[in-house]
């Protein structure tokens, strides 16, 4: 059965009620957030989250999902992280070995300590980015509860002067993707940056923020930046999405490349052709690679990315020694340490086979593998448990026995197909892209156009967290 959905909506009112209706639905799926045990309400487009999770990263995740729907002004974090007591020592240890085992920050110079389930990071970095690449590795540490940033962040030799870091943030802004407004006001006094107008999204917000604080600011002050939903509108941004020259693309992409830590300092080479970029050169590890790439698609006007960048570590390890970081690293993972995974290295790259009960698992254990130093590429053979329809136990990822009201399996594509056209509708980044979904058999088509590359894959990741077994994606990028 192909039901075709065509989703393009103009919102005229986004009422608290409707939000938090659309927040339990974006809960329901399958988003590594433990949505049970999280109570949701929302007063005037601000969304507070009271209950527990079990690990920081969860928590974290669980705010940035909602702040990715649409007519969500801001979100209130009050969850609190509950998990089984780990003794301090245990707890060091394992955060000593994710900071060890992750390239991008395994060479700096830190010191943790643990008590009672938190932990107190200590030592001095070059860059805010910096410091967010170290608290990223901690907030996945299982039995972690409380993290204390006591971070310095020391800067390079030059510290750019107030009216240079305005001039970077508002290029930053002109050529990110993830900022579609074009009512930001910059103002620098002093290292503070104040940042005033309006932006569509309260995803969108935090990432004006994060880009003042990458472009040098000493603190933000971005009270002043408003959310609101008129702030969305296509006609307000076109004259952002206009046709780019590549040679400015290559320029944007290079100045992206140079701020981003995870990089290393011999930065690849740009190439850009009607907007198709072309990376080369030689990097590090797997995880520059991937940043890499990421990068380039956030820069506008970017269309493709054929990533030609080779993985060469200077050190070479023993793949008997990745393979047995690699199994670590799944077996601690926040989210995936209940599943079970076969892991197999040769020359560095990692294949992993096993079976999971949705696809952000799959993902996750891909990326988990990825971040551990001396892999060059993930072989990601991890299978799906069980189609749509077929309960899965949540614990160990086996299907369970049918019951006896199994839906058919027209309806099955019927639900699967309105809960996706929700998601859509709901989503800041594509409620206004004119999509053309249809579902057989669990497999959703999705075909029309969108804006960049973001959506394209945002669109792609909705419709498996909502249960489809593959995704046929059409749909092509048209500013």
């Amino acid at each position: 059965m192909y039901m075709p959905v065509h989703i393009h909506t103009i919102e005229t009112r986004l009422a608290d009620a409707d939000i938090l209706t659309a927040v339990a639905r974006l809960f329901d799926q399958p988003k590594g957030v433990g949505a049970a045990r999280i109570t949701t309400a929302c007063r005037e487009g601000i969304v507070a989250l009271t209950g527990f999770t079990d690990s920081l990263l969860a928590r974290q995740r669980a705010a940035e999902l909602v702040k990715a729907i649409r007519g969500v002004r801001g979100v209130l974090n009050e969850l609190s992280v509950r998990t089984p007591d780990v003794p301090d020592g245990e707890l060091r240890r394992r955060v000593q070995q994710a900071l060890a085992q992750d390239p991008a920050v395994s060479g700096y110079v830190l010191d943790c300590r643990a008590y009672a389930g938190a932990v107190t990071v200590e030592g001095t970095v070059q860059s805010w980015a910096e410091a967010q690449l170290v608290l990223q590795v901690l907030f996945g540490v299982p039995g972690l509860r409380q993290l204390h940033n006591h971070l310095v962040v020391r800067g390079g030799p030059l510290t750019n002067s107030d009216a240079e870091i305005t001039t970077q943030i508002q290029a930053f802004l002109t050529w990110d993707i993830r900022v579609q407004s074009t009512r930001i006001d910059v103002l620098t006094i002093d290292g503070v940056v104040y940042l005033t107008g309006a932006v569509g999204s309260a995803a969108e917000h935090d990432q004006v923020v994060t880009t003042a604080y990458v472009a040098g600011a000493r603190c933000v002050k971005a009270d002043e930046l408003h959310v609101a939903y008129w702030a969305q509108d296509p006609a307000l941004s076109r004259q952002k999405f206009a046709p780019k020259a590549d040679a400015d693309v290559a320029q944007a992409i290079r100045d992206a490349l140079r701020y981003d830590p995870r990089l290393d300092p011999l930065l690849p080479t740009v190439q850009v052709r009607a907007g198709v970029v072309t990376l080369l050169g030689t990097l590090s590890n797997l995880r520059a690679r991937q940043a890499a790439e990421q990068d380039a698609r956030n820069v506008l006007g970017t269309w493709e990315v054929h990533n030609l960048l080779k993985v060469r570590s200077a050190q070479p390890e023993p793949d008997a020694h990745i393979q047995a970081q690699v199994q670590a690293a799944l077996l601690h993972d926040s989210y995936v340490r209940r599943r079970c995974f076969a892991v197999q290295v040769t020359n560095g790259c990692v294949q992993l086979a096993g079976v999971v009960p949705d696809h952000f698992d799959r993902e996750r254990a891909a990326d988990v593998a990825a971040g551990i130093n001396g892999v060059v590429e993930v072989l990601n053979h991890v299978r799906l448990a069980a189609a749509p329809g077929v309960q899965v136990a949540p614990d160990t990822g086996e299907a369970v026995p049918p019951t006896l009201a199994l839906l058919s399996r027209e309806a099955m594509d019927a639900q699967l197909a309105q809960r996706l056209h929700q998601h859509y509708h709901w989503s800041a980044l594509l409620h206004n892209q004119p999509i053309d979904l249809g579902v057989r058999a669990g497999r959703v088509t999705l075909s029309g156009t969108v804006g960049s590359w973001l959506a394209r894959q945002q669109a792609v990741s909705e419709a498996y967290a909502c249960g489809a077994t593959d995704v046929n994606n059409h749909l092509r990028i048209i500013a």
